[in-house]
Formats: C-alpha cells, sequence, structure tokens
C-alpha cells in the first residue's frame, strides 16, 4: 500500500471513529491530535480505532486468527492495552494496588488482540528508547512467556492463585510506583483541585474547568441520584450511604481519549464534616470502543445497556477489586461512567525504565497482570457474558504450538510497530497540512 493510499485509509479510519465529536468540539481534536503528533507513540494510544481495523481488514497483513477458536475469541479484554496503561489504585479493600488501569476501551473479544496491541507498544517503546531489534525481541519474548505461565499457574491453583501486584509483594520499579503512590494524600488533591471559600470548599475555575448553570446542575444531579443505586451492595445489603453535592463544574479537554467528551466533576462531603474528607467523582460520557465496531455478536452488544454501564461492567470483571466509587448512569439519554478521582492514582512511568534488567523486570511483571485480568472475568465470577473458564481455554490453544504464539507476537510487535511509525509521520503530514476534517 502506498502512502497515499495509507493516507486516505487514516483519514476514513478517523473520520468514521471520531467524526460527530469532532464536528461538535473542533477544537477539542486540534489538541488530541497535538498531541498524538509528538510521538509515534502517543499516535499509537490515539488510535486503537486503527489498530482494529487493522486486525480485521479482509486479506491485510495483520489479520491473523491464530489461538482463536470460538472461546479464545470471546474473551473480556482491555481493548487498549499499551505499556503506558499500567498504574497504581486503591482497591476496595483499602490497599493499593499495581495494575492495569483505564477501562474506556474494554469489551469482549479475542484474547490475542491485547496481547498484539501491547506487544506493539513494546516495540515502539523501545524504538524511542534506541533499543535494538533483538533487545525489543527479547523483551516481547519475556511478556509472552511470562503470560502463559501466570496463567498455567493459575489453572493449577485455581481461582485461589490469582493475586495481585502490592506492597507486599512488589519488587524493583513496581515497588517504587507503589511507594511513591502512598505518598500521595486526599488533602494534597483537594488543595490543587479546590480552594475554601466562606469556611466551604469549592472547586477552582480555571482553564478547561468551567461554571454550569442551574438546569446542567439539576440534570448531573438527578443522573448522580441514580448512579448511586448501581453502586454493588454491601455485605448487610445496604449501599453507599447518601451523598451530599457541594459543587459540580464541566471539565473539557481530559486526555488524548477523551478528547470531545463532556465529563464532570462532582465535589462531595466526606464521611465527616471535616474539610480534609471531602471526595471528588466524575461523571464522563462513555464512547462505543474501537474494538466493538469489529466484533459481530449481538450477544455481547445487548448484554449492556449503554457504554457507561459497559465501562463500569468491564472494569468490575477484569480488576478483582474494583474502585468502591465506581458505577454508571445516565444524563441526557447518554451513558455516562462515574468513579472516584482517587489520589493514590500513580501511573508507571517509563521514561526512568531504560536498564535491561528493569525492562524485563517491569515487563513480565505487567504479563503477570495482563493474564491474571483474562483470568478473573470468566465462569467463577459474578458476571455471566463469558461463561468459562478462560485461563483453560487460552492454555489449550496456545499449547498446540507454544513456540508459533511467542515468535507470532514477536514478529508482530516489528511489523506493526513499524507500521505505527510510518503511520505516524503520515499523520503529521496530514495535520499540518490542514488534511483532517474539522480540525
Amino acid at each position: 500500500m502506498s502512502d497515499s493510499q495509507r493516507a486516505t485509509q487514516i483519514v476514513d479510519i478517523l473520520t468514521a471513529e471520531f467524526g460527530e465529536l469532532m464536528a461538535i468540539d473542533p477544537a477539542a481534536f486540534q489538541r488530541k491530535f497535538r498531541k498524538m503528533a509528538a510521538s509515534p507513540f502517543a499516535f499509537y494510544r490515539g488510535t486503537a480505532c486503527l489498530f482494529y481495523a487493522d486486525q480485521t481488514a479482509p486479506g491485510g497483513p495483520f489479520n491473523d486468527d491464530s489461538f482463536c477458536d470460538k472461546q479464545t475469541s470471546r474473551v473480556w479484554i482491555h481493548g487498549d492495552l499499551h505499556a503506558e496503561n499500567f498504574g497504581t489504585y486503591m482497591n476496595g479493600s483499602g490497599e493499593l494496588v499495581f495494575n492495569v488501569n483505564d477501562f474506556d476501551e474494554a469489551y469482549v473479544g479475542p484474547f490475542i488482540w491485547d496481547l498484539r496491541r501491547f506487544a506493539a507498544s513494546v516495540a515502539l517503546l523501545g524504538y524511542a528508547k534506541a533499543l535494538s531489534d533483538d533487545v525489543i525481541g527479547t523483551l516481547v519474548r519475556t511478556f509472552a512467556t511470562a503470560y502463559l505461565t501466570e496463567l498455567r499457574a493459575i489453572v493449577a491453583g485455581g481461582e485461589e492463585a490469582i493475586g495481585s501486584i502490592t506492597l507486599a509483594n512488589a519488587t524493583g520499579v513496581l515497588r517504587h510506583v507503589l511507594q511513591e503512590a502512598r505518598l500521595n494524600t486526599r488533602v494534597a488533591l483537594l488543595e490543587n483541585l479546590t480552594t475554601i471559600n466562606d469556611y466551604e470548599r469549592r472547586f477552582i475555575v480555571r482553564d478547561g474547568v468551567y461554571e454550569i448553570d442551574d438546569d446542567t446542575r439539576a440534570a448531573v444531579t438527578a443522573a448522580f441520584a441514580e448512579y448511586l443505586t448501581t453502586l454493588p451492595q454491601r455485605a448487610d445489603g445496604s449501599r453507599t450511604d447518601p451523598a451530599h453535592i457541594k459543587d459540580i463544574v464541566l471539565r473539557k479537554g481530559v486526555g488524548i481519549g477523551s478528547a470531545g467528551l463532556p465529563s464532570y466533576s462532582i465535589l462531595l462531603e466526606g464521611h465527616t464534616q471535616a474539610l480534609e474528607n471531602d471526595v471528588v467523582v466524575y461523571m464522563k460520557q462513555a464512547q462505543t470502543p474501537a474494538v466493538a465496531r469489529h466484533v459481530d455478536d449481538d450477544g455481547i452488544r445487548s448484554y449492556f445497556r449503554h457504554q457507561g454501564h459497559r465501562t463500569a461492567e468491564s472494569q468490575r470483571a477484569l480488576q478483582a477489586h474494583a474502585d468502591p466509587w465506581l458505577g454508571f448512569t445516565e444524563l441526557g439519554g447518554v451513558g455516562q461512567l462515574v468513579a472516584e478521582v482517587s489520589p493514590y492514582a500513580a501511573d508507571l512511568d517509563w521514561s526512568d525504565v531504560n536498564e535491561l534488567a528493569d525492562l524485563t523486570g517491569v515487563v513480565a511483571d505487567l504479563a503477570h497482570s495482563v493474564a491474571r485480568m483474562h483470568s478473573v472475568a470468566d465462569d467463577e465470577s459474578s458476571h455471566d457474558l463469558v461463561d468459562f473458564s478462560t485461563e483453560e481455554a487460552i492454555v489449550a490453544a496456545v499449547d498446540t504450538d507454544e513456540a508459533g504464539f511467542v515468535e507470532g507476537l514477536v514478529d508482530f510487535a516489528h511489523a506493526y510497530g513499524a507500521r505505527a511509525r510510518t503511520d505516524h509521520r503520515i499523520f503529521v503530514d496530514l495535520f499540518r497540512n490542514g488534511q483532517l476534517p474539522w480540525v
């Protein structure tokens, strides 16, 4: 395919994925595309839609259904599993955990798509660090073999073998990330987002943060009340205590993946009247995941009430102990995801992970997290969308050709990494020459 043909394809896919939102808020996509232009990895992060179009293009070089049978094609997957979608969170048991995060693109589909998306991101990350192809290949092999080792351990040990990376067992780079997250405080988060006015806490209105009118406030408040009914029940059958809303603001321009999507920050009174206990949650319009456009299964599609429900249920399914504030609602007939703005969230920063021993250790740990994630949402969970043992199905499929599985991921990482670097160059030329619609 020539560069001009690929340029047309990129424009068509981006327009199909984002066209409606681009028309509503072109400025948001100016910012999104500017961020994507910064590097091949940033471009890759923002173009899951292009990745899945390539995975399913008839006769395309990346369309390969190896290891995908009736079961392994129907696994609950993350949907945007790249190297920067990992970090810390405080689970429902009050324990700091390092795991996969950001489930906006989660869906049910072929397990291998998650692994390929991660493997290609490792190639892009390695290229940016000037690592050789041999070293990149070694890192992808480490990921593939560590993933299989963890899955087999889960098969042998059952659900009891599914653990988490915590301060109790983390080592090296990931232990440092957890320790740094532990230093964060709710007070510091509140001081960054809010101010005290007449002895009461309110949001700070600044760039990207806007006041709302009374009608919008009433609508968001009503949607919040509905959201409270979607929170998991406690052991005694009750739900979260009714929360007093102190303030609501509109936020725009949140992240590469959320361009054009309105998000409301809601300030709640904490469990006491002390101002340092206040809680911030966000209510964000959920979007159709890129992978859903390439999975033709009405049973999966009809399982979810709307995209907010899908996102919340996917996160609950894929995390053993999800955020206790995680839920969903509707606003103006559109599905919304609601979750806490946690002071204990810290992303893995790859800029200081450069030594081969550190890189290898981190990649192996991330592989364990991915294996655990794929194993949680199956027939032994509270969700009935995937009604078989995913770890057993995946291990059985890979055992038919383990060497081909591992080397196939290595080959894909190199090939799609090169494709993404070329696509980034094409995208930058399109953007700088005004050839992307709406922006």
